[in-house]
């Protein structure tokens, strides 16, 4: 009896393993890059400084020095406070791997629902770069200009 006993508990243990491996698994890379740009997008649309400022390096360039991490999250902050509403449609996003870092392509259209100025809505032709930081993706680098 003793011996069932000992074997029950083994094969209850080794199920419990087997169906925590799955849970140990990691996502891999280029996932996460999705998941932090849509995460984004999720952000700006709800007004969420923070939100949209996590998946960014603190070194982050917008457009070739145009826009830093903390002028962008402060521009997100300014529009929510002033109940302006951000619309974002994404494209499909195209990831390429270069070495150690990635590199993600996609058209977004900004529509609003306030007094966003009419010049800084429509299509843009994005271009992120993306690098591994402490475990977690983070955009460091992005260009964008209007599609037409």
């Amino acid at each position: 009896m003793i011996f069932s006993r000992k074997n029950a508990c083994l094969l209850a243990a080794l199920a419990l393993l087997v169906l925590a491996l799955p849970a140990c698994r990691r996502t891999p890379d280029e996932a996460q890059v999705r998941e932090a740009i849509v995460a984004v997008v999720q952000a700006a649309e709800a007004g969420s400084a923070s939100g949209v400022g996590k998946p960014l390096s603190e070194d982050f360039d917008g457009n070739a020095g145009t826009l830093d991490r903390r002028q962008l999250v402060d521009m997100v902050r300014l529009l929510a406070l002033r109940g302006e509403r951000i619309g974002v449609t994404m494209g499909p996003v195209s990831i390429e791997r270069r070495g150690e870092r990635m590199v993600a392509s996609f058209t977004v259209t900004l529509s609003s629902g306030g007094k966003l100025l009419p010049d800084q809505l429509g299509l843009y032709q994005v271009e992120s770069a993306w690098r591994e930081e402490h475990g977690a993706w983070r955009c460091y680098s992005a260009t964008w200009k209007h599609a037409l």
